[in-house]
């Protein structure tokens, strides 16, 4: 399987999926913690924490899969969100409270 279709494959299988540097016990870089801090502030239980530091074709790829040049990356229910960021805006807009709380439909 390529690098691709596996990210494809890890996104629409589970509903809270976080590309970050590390993990949500030990992040790496500042913005995977203030990822991992805003989606346990929402409650999460669900998450899939992929580290991007443990596989350099996953690390390259998930840039590609979104078009979006930053870790951490956040999909929920295999729709891009964001990076930490965004995660942030959507947070303090009660938005990203109600992506968690409703499937895309």
């Amino acid at each position: 399987m390529d690098t691709q279709q596996l990210i494809k494959n890890q996104v629409t299988a589970n509903p809270v999926v976080l590309y970050m540097k590390g993990s949500p016990k030990f992040p790496q870089c500042g913005f995977s913690s203030l990822a991992v801090q805003i989606l346990q502030a929402c409650g999460v239980q669900n998450l899939t924490a992929i580290d991007v530091l443990q596989d350099p074709a996953i690390r390259e790829g998930i840039k590609q899969y979104a078009n979006w040049p930053t870790i951490p990356q956040l999909y929920i229910h295999g729709e891009f969100v964001g990076g930490a960021d965004i995660m942030r805006s959507l947070y303090e807009s009660g938005e990203l409270q109600q992506m968690l709380e409703n499937p895309v439909a």
